[in-house]
């Protein structure tokens, strides 16, 4: 049974139409992809692994992962304790996230499809939650691509904008190979750039000595910071197969997951290091504070141009993306059409949060919107892993697995319970939950959103048949 059936069922032109459709051939094919969630057959597959260090590498070469980078100076802490919980917060966000993309070849399915396995018809919840996220990081990572550009070409903001949503867009709407392609083109063209950026911020700046912070604050300002640097790595997860479904199902399983994890942790490491050497430089995130910071003239409309294309990588993933997931909640719109969708509603939101200087508070939002990530990760692992271990360890078979009706309501209960456990834990500006508050900052709700949802749906899982 087509996976379509899962959310109701559709006549048999409606999944032509909307979820079927024409696939890209071969590396190099740029032509638009209509195929939606439908799993991509085995015939059509083609691809090696090492295309995903390229698809997970040059989207996190931004500006925004530079200053992110900061948080652990800006807390108190030293530089090498500040690195260290970096370099662990990212590792621990990006595992889970290379596992999942190992999937994509298994069952040529994208990441938000699989979790009905999980979740059943109650994949409409992380699915719009995901969907909801892809727009709200069109129009921050939008917010200031745009700027630059429109610095860059000496435009009004609104038309830098709107020209940044217009590109993004168009690659959204391209689909699978044509992002594959920038991608491996803008790992080297970002590489570089950053070097070169890095050479020029850094030229005279010495990393912080010993922080200000202290005993229990020092403690939770490492916990802050490695939490921040694990929410960045793990936000890719809920798309991490949508990259892979093309590879052949023969792809090797240990390169898929390396080439993912080392893409990772390589460039989100290597941004956050820069933010986090230079601290003390590094106080405006605005396009025209990167130009200042460069000394302006030909490197500043270098970096300026470096900062559109970073852009440009990430927010073309979130409208592909964001595209299957929409389709997964039940929206019956053509892949191109539901992607060129989070671009249109990405740009009048990038204006409005420009207009109202609300970007603080929209970013904290959309950080609380992560919390879910967590659980949902949790869940679909426990129910992957009992589906192959009913299985003696074959492969899954997806056609077989979602003929059969999906119960909703264990991974609807352990995801709602996982998210409110971690509600005390969380720390924001938008709020600061009692625990964090006594934990002198720490921020522990990832960890404990993934450990609550693994205790509660666990035993609920092994509980059903064991081919469910």
């Amino acid at each position: 049974m087509p996976l379509a059936h899962v959310s109701g069922g559709l006549p048999a032109d409606d999944q032509q139409t909307v979820f079927n459709g024409r696939m890209p051939a071969a590396p190099g094919d740029l032509r638009v992809e209509v195929h939606g969630i439908e799993p991509v057959p085995e015939s059509s597959r083609y691809g090696g692994p090492g295309r995903l260090f390229t698809v997970w590498f040059a989207p996190n070469l931004t500006m925004t992962g530079v200053f992110t980078g900061t948080v652990g100076i800006a807390l108190g802490l030293d530089f090498a304790t500040a690195l260290t919980a970096v370099v662990v917060g990212t590792v621990l966000g990006a595992v889970p996230t290379a596992y999942l993309g190992t999937w994509g070849s298994r069952t040529g399915a994208g990441q938000l499809p699989l979790a009905r396995l999980a979740f059943g018809r109650a994949v409409t919840v992380p699915g719009m939650l995901q969907w909801l996220s892809t727009v709200a990081w069109d129009a921050l990572i939008g917010l200031f691509g745009g700027d630059a550009l429109a610095r860059l070409c000496g435009w009004p903001f609104w038309l830098g904008v709107l020209v940044m949503m217009l590109g993004q867009g168009a690659l959204g709407v391209l689909g699978y190979e044509a992002i594959h392609r920038l991608q491996s083109v803008m790992t080297f063209v970002l590489a570089a750039a950053f070097a070169l950026i890095a050479w020029r911020l850094l030229d005279g700046v010495h990393p912080a000595g010993t922080g200000p912070a202290h005993g229990a604050d020092r403690a939770g300002a490492a916990i802050v910071t490695s939490t921040v640097a694990l929410s960045l790595a793990l936000s890719w997860a809920p798309y991490a197969s949508d990259f892979s479904r093309y590879l052949p199902r023969t792809t090797s399983r240990p390169r898929m997951f390396w080439c993912t994890l080392l893409g990772l942790v390589v460039s989100f490491t290597a941004v956050q290091t820069l933010g986090l050497w230079g601290a003390s430089v590094m106080t405006d995130q605005t396009a025209a504070g990167v130009d200042k910071l460069l000394g302006g003239g030909p490197l500043g409309a270098f970096g300026l141009l470096a900062v559109t294309l970073a852009a440009l990588c990430s927010n073309a993933m979130n409208d592909y993306s964001g595209s299957l997931a929409l389709q997964t909640v039940g929206v019956r719109l053509p892949r191109p059409v539901a992607a060129a969708l989070a671009a249109v509603l990405g740009f009048p939101l990038v204006l409005w949060i420009h207009a109202a200087d609300t970007t603080a508070r929209f970013q904290n939002v959309l950080l609380f919107v992560g919390y879910w990530i967590p659980g949902f990760v949790a869940i679909v692992i426990v129910d992957w892993l009992a589906r192959a271990r009913a299985r003696g360890g074959a492969p899954v078979e997806l056609t077989a697995e979602t003929a059969r009706p999906q119960p909703a309501r264990p991974a609807l209960l352990a995801f709602a319970i996982a998210f409110a456990a971690a509600v005390p834990f969380m720390n924001t500006s938008l709020y600061e939950g009692p625990v964090a508050v006594a934990l002198h900052g720490a921020d522990l709700s990832y960890y404990v959103a993934f450990l609550v949802a693994l205790a509660v749906y666990a035993p609920l899982r092994l509980r059903r048949s064991p081919r469910l």
